[in-house]
């Protein structure tokens, strides 16, 4: 792991010469040239059982990073304990005007505005049923940006994709799609929730639903409340159109930011989330963890799993296994014989 860091730290000034999507697409293509790695046991301690799967760490690789389900069984093998695709719409797309991805080196920042650019749906099926049983393969769903019907765009994504998914997402979440948050209001999610369930095929994966950071008290209880009962776990946080202090030259850029500026907010809202379920309901945490001790807080306050993205653009592939090997360590320190020993005792 060491010398994986080690060397991402030499490469990383060459990668950083070329504008992020193109650095991003680069990396997507030597995964996809280079040998499978088997997945490694993580230390027992890692291990839990969440929304009826069995994750042998709590570590994942947010969707956004692998959005065709091109490279999730070599993710994987980088030590993730699982990984979401997507997110992937019904009819393929091809996202915003470039450019739309942006580094905000000093801050240890992105902001993209993506668009919910994909293949579609039908493009990234058989690539899935290749993979089926490598490891929990999330499958994050979205409608198209000129649905008629968005809410008809995600049943469609849910009967479609639930025979390949060990979950699927449903993300309404993404700032970038003109309207698509307002599917968090409460009549809007009510609607949504009931078409969800009505399109899942009998054997149906867990269903997760992943919300903005950018939500008022009212918003968070209303989610919370109408989520119990039919969806298996919230992803709390998606990227957030706030703008705290930035150094960036980028910092004025429209669209979803994410990395380090995010983490005290996504902080936060894990906390809120946790309050209004009453730890009835999983909670995933994303938005700004990139070290151990970040992956830790976020348990601490109501979190059974972590997702990451952002954070390997800085600190390279070998970073899930650094922040596992970390988190057992912390786990042990503290008295904790599982994951789920310290999930929300922050926050009760």
């Amino acid at each position: 792991m060491a010398s994986l860091m080690s060397f991402y730290s030499l490469i990383r000034p060459f990668i950083f010469a070329l504008d992020a999507e193109t650095a991003h697409r680069l990396s997507l293509k030597a995964l996809h040239l280079s040998p499978l790695r088997g997945v490694r046991p993580s230390h027992p301690v890692l291990a839990s059982r969440v929304a009826g799967l069995e994750f042998p760490n709590p570590v994942g690789l947010a969707a956004g990073y692998d959005k065709d389900a091109e490279v999730p069984a070599q993710m994987l093998g980088m030590g993730f304990g699982f990984v979401e695709v997507g997110t992937l719409t019904p009819l393929p797309q091809s996202g915003n005007p470039q450019p739309r991805l942006f580094r905000l080196v000093e801050d240890r920042a992105v902001i993209n505005r993506m668009g919910f650019n994909n293949g579609g749906q039908h493009a990234a099926m058989p690539r899935l049923a290749r993979v089926q049983g490598r490891g929990i393969i999330g499958i994050n769903i979205g409608a198209n940006k000129d649905a008629v019907d968005r809410i008809a765009d995600y049943a469609t994504g849910v009967a479609r994709m639930a025979p390949l998914a060990s979950y699927l997402t449903v993300n309404i979440s993404s700032p970038n799609t003109p309207g698509l948050r307002a599917l968090q209001d409460e009549a809007a999610l009510r609607d949504l929730l009931a078409a969800v369930r009505a399109a899942l095929p009998k054997q149906a994966p867990p269903v997760f639903l992943k919300v903005a950071p950018d939500l008022e008290a009212a918003d968070i209880e209303a989610i919370a409340r109408l989520s119990m009962g039919q969806v298996d776990a919230l992803i709390v946080s998606n990227t957030t159109i706030s703008r705290p202090a930035l150094a960036s030259r980028h910092a004025g850029e429209t669209g979803g930011l994410s990395g380090a500026p995010l983490c005290a907010l996504a902080q936060a809202r894990m906390a809120d989330f946790y309050r209004a379920t009453g730890g009835q309901l999983p909670l995933i945490g994303a938005g700004g963890i990139a070290t151990a001790e970040q992956a830790y807080a976020r348990i601490r306050a109501g979190a059974s799993l972590i997702q990451l993205y952002s954070a390997l653009v800085y600190d390279g592939p070998g970073l899930a296994r650094r922040i596992n090997k970390g988190l057992a360590k912390l786990l042990i320190r503290d008295g904790f014989s599982t994951i789920a020993d310290a999930v929300g005792v922050d926050a009760r």
